[in-house]
């Protein structure tokens, strides 16, 4: 693919370039290979020298955990305690729990990790009852265990419920597409929650490894767009950069891209209404992801009762153009946002 406006000669570097490396900083700028975000905005970066860390990267993982695994892991971690005081309470001897011919529980085991589960959530043992000094100090300090990891699991739940955030869904790609005679580059994305956003804020810059100075490294341009914030964000929002002769993009091409390990850093910040709070969100595209020759297919659908609709399964969509359209037809969506 070439220029998208020919009759323009190339615009130099020199005054347009702006160095906004978002904090990265300089040296970072000219050593680091690869893309600095993942696709939904999760940093590749590492830090060293300050400790392990366990306890705050498990509280972290553990609140940014879909619902389905966080559950599952929970069930999971009791279920394997709870097996292991069985196991324990069995190391004992065959006389260590007696009780357990009222229950109707002919398996050992079984018996036992029925008893671990009343000890470990003090529900009670029922008929069932410990014997021997060692097994009733077991039995003490399962019974200290037991409620301390079940508050820890009830506070990460409850942190979970209150922690204000921001889930977008965006579409899988980035495209150049025909836009205003011209080319522009365009990602769409949509409020993935029931919580509604309101005051959305978009920022997106581009970083691509250069030669300057003499130099290679990585040169970091914001990029100018056609609207880069919405008061009402009801329905989806296609974000366009018009690829003009200012754009740090004039003259791109696939090939360009991809020498320049081309990435699109993506920064979002909207106000949350259910705890009416600023929440962010990140994203990123690299250069095998910004899609040409094609277009974001309409995202709309009919609805029954008249009112506006989307079909967020239709995110991604795209609808393939011939190389070198410059022009599409009226009815394809630029910004979907209120």
């Amino acid at each position: 693919m070439t220029n998208d406006r020919d009759d323009l000669p190339p615009v130099p570097p020199g005054p347009q370039r702006a160095y906004t490396d978002l904090g990265f900083g300089r040296v970072v700028a000219q050593q680091v290979r690869g893309r600095f975000l993942t696709h939904d905005g999760q940093p590749t970066s590492r830090k060293y020298g300050l400790g392990a860390q366990r306890f705050e990267r498990f509280y972290l993982r553990a609140l940014a955990e879909p619902p389905a695994a966080f559950f599952a892991w929970t069930f999971g971690v009791l279920l394997l305690l709870n097996g292991f005081f069985a196991l324990a309470y069995l190391a004992l001897g065959d006389g260590t729990l007696r009780g357990g011919d009222v229950l109707g529980i002919a398996d050992p085991f079984l018996r036992a990790l029925a008893f671990s589960v009343g000890v470990f959530t003090t529900t009670g043992t029922g008929p069932m009852y410990a014997v021997g000094s060692t097994a009733n100090w077991l039995v003490v300090f399962e019974s200290f265990f037991g409620p301390a990891v079940l508050v820890t699991i009830a506070g990460l739940l409850i942190a979970r419920l209150t922690r204000p955030r921001m889930r977008l869904r965006f579409s899988e790609s980035a495209v150049v597409a025909p836009y205003e005679g011209g080319r522009g580059l365009m990602f769409r994305f949509v409020n993935a929650q029931p919580a509604e956003l309101s005051d959305v804020q978009v920022r997106v810059s581009i970083v691509l490894y250069e030669e300057t100075d003499g130099k290679r490294q990585r040169n970091f341009y914001p990029l100018a767009l056609e609207r880069n914030s919405v008061d009402l964000f009801t329905l989806h929002l296609t974000v366009v950069h018009p690829i003009t002769a200012d754009s740090p993009l004039r003259g791109a091409t696939p090939d360009s891209l991809r020498m320049a390990q081309a990435e699109l850093l993506i920064l979002i910040n909207a106000h949350e209404e259910s705890f009416s709070t600023r929440v962010t969100a990140r994203a990123s595209y690299f250069w095998e992801e910004i899609r040409w020759d094609a277009k974001f297919a309409s995202i709309f659908a009919t609805a029954t009762d008249g009112v506006v609709a989307i079909d967020v399964d239709r995110l991604g969509r795209l609808d393939r153009l011939e190389p070198g359209t410059t022009s599409v037809p009226a009815a394809a969506e630029t910004a979907g946002g209120a």
